[in-house]
């Protein structure tokens, strides 16, 4: 897919020059209307609408809805879990699955439950998802896995990529399939019944 800023840079100049925080408001609207309708939705004229922006200033950076929610997903990257560094596996743990639990219940987790659904049936939408969001976190929780076993707090042999997938999986089931809650108490059962016990 070639992208309208892919344009501007092998062209003539469109208009003024870019307004990078412009484009940080449009991507926030995105999130945010995505988070009340849904993806499927989702259109220009509603983020528009929410940024207080012509449709025209969008269609100057994206050509369409797909590739703008596309370069949406790195927002997510930045609104989500800040890394932790407790100086322990089970102190680190705790406040990542903590963060995460606030980041899934917020706006921002809301449109990422929204996107999820829509991965199946768009795989550029999914290939984005999975490299900028979905990377970022299995990438922060194998740093933390990692240090604990350089503290020598987890067993070398440990399945680390088995924590991993549990690790956040485990929430987005409970919040997204039962609809339990997952607040402190459910935190502290899962890392002391599930995860600290297979980095043993």
């Amino acid at each position: 897919m070639h992208s309208s800023r892919a344009k501007e840079a092998g062209g003539a100049p469109r208009g003024r020059p870019r307004d990078a925080s412009r484009d940080d408001a449009l991507r926030k609207a995105t999130l945010e209307v995505m988070a009340e309708v849904g993806y499927r939705a989702l259109t220009m004229d509603a983020v528009a609408a929410r940024a207080k922006a012509g449709k025209a200033t969008i269609y100057r950076r994206w050509e369409s809805k797909l590739e703008l929610v596309i370069d949406t997903c790195n927002e997510l990257v930045s609104r989500s879990v800040p890394e932790p560094d407790t100086g322990s596996v089970a102190g680190d743990l705790r406040e990542f699955l903590l963060g995460y639990a606030d980041f899934l219940t917020g706006p921002s987790g809301k449109a990422a439950q929204a996107l999820v659904g829509e991965l199946p049936h768009e795989p550029e939408l999914a290939t984005a998802f999975r490299d900028s969001f979905l990377t970022g976190q299995r990438g922060m929780l194998r740093r933390i896995l990692e240090r604990g076993a350089e503290r020598g707090e987890i067993n070398r042999h440990a399945p680390l990529g088995m924590v991993n997938e549990l690790a956040g999986a485990t929430l987005t089931y409970r919040l997204m399939l039962t609809g339990e809650p997952i607040d402190e108490a459910f935190v502290d059962k899962l890392l002391e019944q599930a995860l600290l016990p297979l980095l043993n």
